[in-house]
């Protein structure tokens, strides 16, 4: 029998409804029916939402205590529904629903509605199917009717405050220089570009006042058994933001098939590298921390929902960004490439341990598995590269000597890149040590390391350590490079511009090396030793071969007979003198010293060898010829000219002659 409760009901009233009960007290409750259905049908939605109110704790207080008999429905169930029909009926054809934020009333009357019709469901779909008749169920049809129709309104509205109410982040796409015309300035560059990142607090983007309100449609919608249209949207929206976010960055969305196939070199290093480097670092400092941080708030009483919509719309931007690094690994090896693929390397392994952090633990493993072996093939690729100078080298064979013993070019090739790639000397040794590693087992690892330290302790080296897999490799690029070298050097016929090129190239190997703190340590005081070492013999032959024949000229042995100076033979050593320093200087001018110590060197060596002795020749014998024309004839230089043409060698430019200018 149906019930009519009015509004204004005495406190003794508060619960008027019936449940069936196994009672011998019929009477008293047909009794109370009958005076219930007196009542008048009036009431507005806020007191009959009361009186829904209390029957639904009434009824969860007599779930929890285990009593599950069928429960007799008042009748103000019936109008409670009336009224909420009619508002909504309101929305959808008069008045209009008010935007979430602006009325706030209408706010808190959507969600405790909403509340409400959610366990009214619940209570009534809790009946055993069986013991639901058609008028019963017609009311669960509309229950969930109703129900459905406001979780349409939250869904709405919390699509439009995830989407409107987000502050656009400020973003400075920083990397993507077009500078980089020098093969060599990579590291140097992208530490310009290098850019202290802090925590944006303009992002995500919205307000604790936003968030509270998402949090609070949130928890509606998901205690209504509505997670997956809430996380729908929320990945949506917070997908199509991060899109934006991306394309803002310079980040393109491009397959490995168009990275290795289609996209120039030129265009990766420039822009697409940089981009990815940059976005790679600002997702691990503050994009992802903020989305984790966000879902965190927005689902703070459902933490696994949290931390699945984290998972799953990060992921796909990790695994994007993992998918960028496998392509560059790929594309065709290239000498120029080695140093964009260390940056990548550099920024993947400094990231994982804080973009690991931030997912739940089961997706840790696998995550961090892919992000190793990204890592992993950019440095299988650096590897390969840095290894192939060899190839470089030995494929290097020109049959043209460099003129004036110069630098030979492959030579400032290898070394500049050397150079380079000890700014990434940590980077190397970690990579090659990783390579290494994987492809020895412990045995055959402790086995190498005794014999490098033996061989150490046999060439007398004093490094503390065994030379790191990188070094032994550094170590052979250099051997190979003296070795072809040696080869260049048999071009030259004079035997002094042999040495003087092995001098020349040597100087430039070992004042790079020095140069480099990093390489130092690599090639280690053994080899700055023994590079030396040969530098100087280079030297003391090129000075053997080219200036003894002129001492030799200087020399007083032969010139006297019985205390008596020969003047034809004095003669003849003053002019083969001057031809011959005439002619060297014709020569040697010509010849190429560009490291102005180096040319120094040559320079004051020569001249402490050469002008004493001449000074002392000309001091002694000078006398001998006839005042006049005789002695400008033989004795054509002082020793002041002999130092200012001196001065004039190795600067790589060809000097009109010593006896035409005197003329």
């Amino acid at each position: 029998m149906e019930k009519n409760l009015d509004e204004n009901s005495d406190s003794g009233n508060t619960h008027n409804f019936s449940i069936h009960e196994a009672t011998d007290a019929a009477e008293p409750q047909e009794e109370k029916k009958e005076e219930a259905t007196a009542l008048p049908p009036a009431g507005n939605l806020e007191n009959v939402s009361g009186d829904i109110d209390q029957f639904l704790v009434t009824m969860q207080q007599r779930n929890d205590g285990r009593n599950k008999e069928n429960i007799e429905i008042p009748h103000f169930v019936e109008k409670y529904l009336d009224l909420v029909e009619e508002k909504i009926l309101k929305y959808d054809v008069g008045e209009g629903k008010a935007k979430w934020g602006e009325v706030e009333e209408e706010d808190l009357w959507l969600l405790t509605t909403a509340d409400r019709i959610s366990k009214l469901m619940t209570l009534l779909n809790d009946e055993p199917e069986k013991e639901i008749n058609d008028v019963r169920r017609s009311l669960v049809n509309r229950v969930n009717l109703i129900h459905q129709r406001l979780m349409s309104y939250l869904e709405e509205d919390f699509r439009i405050i995830m989407e409107e109410s987000r502050i656009p982040t400020e973003l400075d796409p920083g990397g993507n220089s077009n500078n980089n015309q020098n093969n060599f300035d990579y590291k140097g560059k992208q530490r310009e570009q290098d850019r202290e990142i802090e925590d944006d607090a303009n992002f995500p983007g919205y307000s604790e006042e936003a968030i509270a309100s998402l949090r609070k449609i949130a928890r509606e919608m998901l205690s209504g058994g509505y997670e997956s249209e809430c996380c729908q949207v929320y990945i949506i929206s917070r997908r199509n933001a991060f899109e934006e976010i991306l394309q803002k960055l310079g980040l393109e969305r491009i397959s490995i098939d168009e990275m290795v196939q289609k996209v120039q070199w030129e265009t990766l290093a420039r822009d697409m590298i940089p981009a990815w480097i940059n976005t790679l670092r600002q997702c691990s400092a503050v994009y992802f921390p903020g989305e984790r941080k966000l879902s965190d708030e927005i689902f703070a009483e459902h933490s696994s929902v949290a931390a699945g919509l984290f998972s799953s719309l990060n992921r796909c931007v990790v695994i994007q960004l993992l998918n960028f690094a496998e392509g560059a690994a790929m594309t065709k090896r290239a000498g120029e490439k080695l140093f964009k693929l260390l940056d990548m390397y550099e920024s993947l392994r400094d990231v994982i341990p804080n973009i690991v952090g931030l997912f739940p633990e089961e997706y840790v493993e696998e995550l961090k598995t892919e992000m190793e072996l990204a890592k992993l093939r950019l440095g299988e690729a650096a590897i390969f590269i840095f290894c192939d100078l060899e190839n470089q080298i030995k494929s290097e064979t020109a049959r043209t000597a460099v003129p004036g013993g110069a630098v030979h070019p492959l030579t400032r090739y290898i070394m500049n890149y050397l150079t380079i790639a000890g700014d990434y000397k940590d980077t190397l040794e970690q990579v090659f040590m990783e390579h290494w590693q994987a492809e020895r087992g412990d045995s055959s690892r402790r086995q190498q390391q005794q014999q490098q330290q033996k061989k150490k302790e046999n060439d007398g080296g004093s490094e503390k350590e065994a030379a790191s897999p990188f070094a032994v490799q550094a170590m052979r690029v250099m051997d190979l490079l003296d070795a072809s070298l040696e080869g260049k050097a048999r071009l030259y016929k004079e035997v002094a511009l042999r040495n003087f090129f092995m001098m020349n190239n040597g100087r430039y190997m070992l004042q790079k090396i020095k140069g480099s703190s990093e390489m130092s340590q690599v090639m280690g005081d053994t080899w700055c030793r023994k590079k030396s070492s040969e530098l100087r013999n280079y030297h003391k032959t090129y000075q053997r071969e080219t200036w003894n024949r002129v001492l030799a000229c200087l020399n007083q042995e032969g010139l006297s007979v019985n205390g008596k100076v020969h003047k034809p033979v004095l003669k003849e050593r003053f002019k083969s003198f001057n031809s011959l320093f005439d002619e060297i200087h014709k020569t040697q001018s010509t010849w190429v010293v560009k490291d102005e110590q180096l040319q120094s060197e040559l320079r004051v060596s020569i001249s402490s060898v050469v002008i004493p002795a001449y000074r002392s020749f000309v001091g002694r014998f000078a006398q001998i010829f006839d005042p006049g024309r005789q002695t400008e004839k033989y004795i054509k230089y002082q020793a002041e000219d002999i130092e200012t043409y001196i001065d004039e060698l190795f600067d790589g430019k060809p000097h009109q002659s010593i006896g035409r200018r005197r003329t």
